[in-house]
Order: C-alpha cells, then sequence, then structure tokens
C-alpha cells in the first residue's frame, strides 16, 4: 500500500520519462536481445490501450450528444472543429516543405536499399472512403476498431436518445453512467504507461541500433525539427493568440504526448490525450469525448502534412528533380484533402506519402528507401498528430465557452489517480 502511494505521488511525466531511460538504457545493454525480453511488456501495455479505447469512445460519444444538446450545438463544435483541423494542416504542410528546402535531406545521397518488403499502396477512391465511414454492421465496426464508424454509430444512438426524451430517461442514465465506468477503467490502464514505456523503448533501441539511421540521419533530423517546429511556434502561437499560456497547454498536454511518442499509435494515445484535455486543461468532457476521437481519424499534422511534404522534397531531391511551383501547390492540397480523406484507412502516414507523390508525379519508390526506418520516424510524427488533436480542442473550447480557466491555469502534467481516489485503487490492486 505505502509503496502504491508513493509511487502515485511522483508526477506522470517523470514516471514515464523514468521508464523512457531505463528502457533506453536496456535497450542498448542488451542490444537485438532485448526485442526478446522485453517487448511483450510493451505489447501488453498497446493492448491494454485498445482494449479500452473502443468502449470509452463508444460510450463517450453517447453521452456527450444529449448532454451537448443535440444535433444544432453538435454540427457547430464539430464545424468549427474541422475548420481548424484543416488551417493547422495547411500549415503543417508549409513547415515540412521549408525544413526540406533548407536541411536538403536528400542532397548528397546515394545507393540507398530500399526495404525488402515495401510495395506501393494501392489508394481506396474516394467514394469507398466515404462508404467505409458507415459501418454495414455496427458491432464488427467495434470489434475491429473502426473509430470513425464507432463515432458515426454512437453519434445515431446519442441523437436517437436525445430525440425520444424522457421515454429513455434510464438508458440515457446508464449510458452515462457506463462513461464514467469506462473513465475509471482508463485511468487504472494509464498507471501502466511506464512499464509499457519501458518495454516499448527497450525494444525498439535494442532492434534500431544505430546502423539503420546513419544513411537517412538527415531525414531523421529534418522531420523530427519540423515536427518541433510544428508543435513549438505554430500550436503555441495559436494557443497564445486565444489569451491562454502556452507552458500551461505542453505541461498539460505532456502525458498524451509522451503516451503518442512510445505507442507510435493515435489511436493507442486517444484515453491518455482525452484524459489530458478534460482533467489537465478544462476543456468540457462531452465536447472533448467526440472532439479527440475525431481528431484521431482525421488529424494527422503529422502523418499526413509534415511528412509527405518533407519526403516530396527528399524524393525530389533524390532522383535530382526540380519541383515546379504548381507541384508545391499540388502537395499542399493533398495532403490536406487527403488527410481527411483518408480517415480510418490503415496505415495512414504510408498511404498519404503514395497520395502526395502520385499527385506530384514524383517517383514512388523513393518511399522504399524510408520504410526501414518507419518506426523511428513514426514516434515523433504521431506525438505531433496527437499534439493538434489536443490543441484544436483547447483552442475550440477556448472559442465556445467549454474551458474551464481555472482548471486550465492550474495545468498538471499528472494523469494519475486523483487524492480521494488512490485508496479505492490501493484497495482494488491488494
Amino acid at each position: 500500500m505505502k509503496l502504491v502511494s508513493a509511487w502515485l505521488r511522483i508526477p506522470f511525466w517523470q514516471r514515464v520519462l523514468a521508464g523512457f531511460v531505463l528502457g533506453a538504457l536496456a535497450g542498448w545493454v542488451f542490444g537485438h536481445s532485448a526485442e526478446v525480453w522485453f517487448a511483450p511488456l510493451g505489447t501488453i501495455y498497446v493492448t491494454l490501450i485498445k482494449m479500452i479505447a473502443v468502449p470509452l469512445v463508444f460510450f463517450a460519444v453517447m453521452n456527450a450528444i444529449g448532454s451537448l444538446h443535440g444535433q444544432k450545438s453538435v454540427a457547430a463544435l464539430g464545424g468549427r472543429t474541422f475548420v481548424w483541423f484543416a488551417i493547422t494542416a495547411a500549415l503543417a504542410v508549409g513547415v515540412g516543405l521549408l525544413v526540406g528546402w533548407v536541411l536538403q535531406p536528400g542532397r548528397g545521397l546515394s545507393g540507398l536499399t530500399m526495404a525488402p518488403d515495401y510495395t506501393v499502396r494501392q489508394l481506396p477512391s474516394p467514394l469507398q472512403v466515404l462508404l467505409d465511414v458507415v459501418p454495414t454492421n455496427p458491432f464488427k465496426a467495434l470489434s475491429e476498431g473502426k473509430i470513425l464508424q464507432v463515432i458515426v454509430f454512437a453519434g445515431l444512438v446519442g441523437f436517437a436518445l436525445v430525440k425520444l426524451g424522457e421515454r429513455v430517461a434510464g438508458l440515457r442514465k446508464l449510458v452515462g453512467e457506463a462513461s464514467d465506468t469506462m473513465v475509471q477503467v482508463t485511468r487504472f490502464v494509464l498507471e501502466m504507461t511506464p512499464l509499457g514505456t519501458f518495454g516499448l523503448i527497450a525494444s525498439l533501441v535494442g532492434a534500431y541500433g544505430f546502423e539503420k539511421l546513419l544513411p537517412l540521419g538527415t531525414f531523421v533530423l529534418a522531420l523530427y525539427l519540423a515536427c518541433a517546429i510544428h508543435i513549438v511556434f505554430v500550436y503555441g502561437s495559436l494557443i497564445s493568440l486565444h489569451g491562454l499560456n502556452p507552458l500551461k497547454f505542453f505541461r498539460g498536454a505532456a502525458p498524451g504526448m509522451q503516451v503518442a511518442f512510445v505507442a507510435s499509435s493515435s489511436f493507442a494515445a486517444m484515453p491518455a490525450a482525452i484524459r489530458s484535455v478534460t482533467h489537465n486543461l478544462g476543456v468540457d468532457k462531452d465536447y472533448a469525448a467526440f472532439a479527440v476521437p475525431l481528431g484521431a481519424s482525421i488529424k494527422m499534422d503529422g502523418c499526413g502534412a509534415i511528412y509527405p511534404a518533407l519526403t516530396s522534397m527528399f524524393v525530389a531531391q533524390y532522383f535530382g528533380l526540380h519541383l515546379e511551383p504548381s507541384q508545391y501547390f499540388t502537395i499542399l492540397l493533398a495532403s490536406v484533402l487527403g488527410s481527411f480523406g483518408t480517415a480510418g484507412v490503415p496505415g495512414t502516414a504510408i498511404v498519404m506519402v503514395t497520395l502526395v507523390l502520385s499527385a506530384a508525379g514524383l517517383p514512388l519508390e523513393g518511399i522504399g528507401y524510408l520504410v526501414a526506418i518507419d518506426r523511428v520516424l513514426d514516434m515523433m510524427r504521431t506525438m505531433t498528430n496527437v499534439t493538434g488533436q489536443m490543441a484544436i480542442p483547447v483552442i475550440v473550447a477556448k472559442e465556445t465557452g467549454l474551458l474551464d480557466r481555472d482548471v486550465y491555469e492550474a495545468a498538471s502534467s499528472n494523469l494519475g489517480i486523483a487524492e480521494g481516489e488512490k485508496a479505492e485503487v490501493g484497495q482494488a490492486r491488494g
């Protein structure tokens, strides 16, 4: 009991950071053996996160629709959220192109080896993507974790609960209680983040070493720099322009960003992101319940904007091609529209790069050179995605009066269980 209480008193970000450092050290010491020994810890953690994500979103969205007073309020909030998604995606493309132009990551390279398992992705048609948003079987969508389909179905059920009014008052209450229960389960699972971080980072460092990164070191540096610029300056500036302290935002968003970095999955980071924006940053929980999952499906500034833009520059430079102004515009348009149009398609980053290179008339073979280091790239791309998925709800909540300023000003970096809940968890674990 005392040990558990002492552990929970340590700020969440410090526990995760400790797991990261110890994992990197273990991966370096044990080499390739670390992948065998420690990977199961990371796998179990990611599986637990995915286990809770779908029911969390399903019940939270149904509960949110009723609490936000039906179609008009939800439509207005959704439209405002979508506009900000598009604006920041366009800015992300600009950042990717600028960093690619300055650092020239494809210049001076030759003889790169294409990943043996790389095959050109077949892109679904826009009509097929649109049709796939609507589930043919909602229970199959729930079981397969298709978040966008889950949101659509849960939204329809939520609207039905509003329409039926007092006739389903008991069911609405039950949905609210189920949502609260899943929030509590999320708190329990997120306490496993430091251990999961240790396993994921140890296996990653052990599997990669440095030999895979050295030939493409400039590209890795360029991507990390572009993402850092977008996170700090673009998101930070937008937060500041809305009269909020950006340092407090990053402090409150830190747990979600950490989970995103180590898990390399917006879907896996979604519970932590929802918890961060509500518990740490004061965003209305009902609005966050559909804005963050929506962002996890279509808000991909790292994978869908910066990465395709930077990869386009890399491919053009590697093959000695000159990009025309029309191609730059094509890259911008394809990245912004494509990130929305490929919502719910597995492997978003590769799909997006394939789409953008095809639109700009650049060789698709260039993607094969980057696949070997994709896991390292994906960590930073995903953290950028998830930061945007938290920043936009904060901005919209501030614009619409759905932000608790007192909670925001007291922004915490902890996702642990609140003081009054620690005893209960201790008993549950004991």
